[in-house]
């Protein structure tokens, strides 16, 4: 049975309804207007020149030496940033005891696709410049971020340059069609996204572009040589599907894919942590697969 704080969630949202803009513009004006995530004492926030690309380092106090997460945040490809993804970063830092690359890469319209993939492999590399081991280096991201993380991990490969440990994936969206059947079954029961609100991003990021290309829909792209993937999705996100989707079809290509589907869950849920306590144990699965992997 979900936590009385997920009622308290969906309720909050249903009403204020973030994402309900109706244009890019309109969603990131009101997204504005929301608190700065208060500092943690056992946290430190470094802002850095990614190869070009803004960053900050994220280093909790209880830190494992040389373990490093290069982290791309959600928005659709439109809003987001370094700042909206304090909270959650900070949260992956403490349970992972990993430093953090917290990765501001260029947002569309403005910049569409391949903008955000070209700063998320400038931002990758540049960790490994800094002398980051890729045994002990994970990639990851949420929704617009898990693809990201999944295109970049593509790219990589395809490069020749060497592959993180691990990919970390939360209720990633791989798919720019939009053709999953679970996006219009469970609509109604996240607050979070629709399909209206997909469409607008994908539309901003992807223009006229093909809508399979792997480097935007790694759903379609070829999957071996792929390291081991956690993939968290809720069963209550318009994402379900797609994240089970590319699950299989990793499998199918012999990648050690991990598949947590959370029962009532809502996208991104683990963004809640400091309220939800299902974002909290989601957060500290990661933090043990981390461990195991790095």
């Amino acid at each position: 049975m979900p936590s009385p704080e997920l009622k308290t969630i969906v309720d909050m949202f249903t009403t204020m309804d973030p994402l309900g803009g109706g244009s890019v513009e309109a969603i990131r004006a009101g997204m504005s207007q929301a608190p700065p995530y208060p500092k943690p004492d056992d946290i430190t926030w470094e802002p850095v020149d990614a190869g070009g690309v803004p960053a900050e380092w994220t280093t909790p106090a209880d830190l494992e030496p040389g373990r490093t997460i290069v982290y791309y945040h959600g928005g659709g490809y439109a809003i987001g940033g370094i700042e909206a993804h304090h909270g959650l970063c900070s949260n992956l830092a403490r349970a992972c005891r990993a430093r953090v690359l917290n990765v501001g890469y260029r947002l569309a319209p403005e910049h569409p696709h391949p903008a955000a993939l070209e700063d998320a492999l400038t931002a990758y590399r540049f960790a490994l410049s800094e002398g980051c081991d890729p045994a002990k280096l994970a990639v990851g991201g949420d929704s617009a971020g898990g693809g990201l993380t999944l295109a970049t991990l593509l790219a990589l490969r395809d490069a020749g340059d060497p592959l993180p440990a691990a990919g970390l994936c939360l209720s990633p969206w791989v798919d720019m069609t939009m053709s999953d059947a679970a996006i219009d079954a469970v609509e109604g029961q996240d607050p979070m996204l629709s399909r209206s609100v997909l469409e607008l991003f994908r539309d901003a990021y992807m223009g006229e572009q093909d809508r399979k290309v792997p480097t935007a829909s790694p759903l379609f792209g070829r999957l071996e040589g792929l390291p081991p993937l956690l993939i968290q999705v809720g069963s209550a996100e318009v994402l379900v599907g797609e994240g089970q989707d590319f699950a299989n079809r990793a499998r199918a290509a012999g990648v050690d894919v991990t598949l947590e589907v959370w029962e009532d869950m809502i996208h991104v849920w683990q963004t809640f942590a400091d309220m939800l306590p299902e974002g909290r144990e989601a957060i500290a699965d990661i933090g043990k697969y981390v461990a195991a992997r790095l």
